[in-house]
């Protein structure tokens, strides 16, 4: 409804899911408001999942399955993120985070809706992103 020309509507949903960088994505949205007016929540969520895809992909996360009961992430054999952080993350809450394998991280906690699913899955790449010194 919120884009109601149906070919108007895929151009947007290609060029979000063509974006490099989240600068390109906040162009985009900017355009997209300019045309269309306020953002509903459905769109928001579109842009804050085609950021956190480009995230994972630098991270070198290959795979994210979540859902109602929590989920996995699945890294890349060369993943650019630091050992030490996922081990504090897990420590930090044991009851919401083991490893599954060599490469998987569980998610165990309720995550009813979309925003608490997103909000967990910024917390956890923040957690776990390689710090560089300065």
């Amino acid at each position: 409804d919120f884009i109601p020309d149906v070919h108007m509507r895929l151009i947007m949903y290609k060029r979000i899911a063509s974006s490099k960088s989240s600068s390109e994505l906040n162009e985009l949205k900017e355009e997209i408001i300019d045309r269309f007016g306020l953002l509903p929540e459905a769109i928001k969520n579109l842009f804050e999942i085609s950021n956190l895809k480009q995230l994972a992909r630098v991270l070198g996360i290959r795979k994210i399955d979540i859902g109602l009961k929590g989920g996995r992430i699945f890294f890349q054999p060369d993943a650019n993120i630091d050992p030490v952080r996922i081990i504090q993350l897990i420590q930090t809450a044991p009851s919401s985070y083991k490893l599954d394998g060599q490469d998987k991280l569980r998610i165990i906690k309720e995550l009813p809706d979309a925003e608490s699913r997103l909000e967990t899955l910024k917390y956890i790449f923040n957690e776990i992103t390689l710090k560089i010194a300065a």
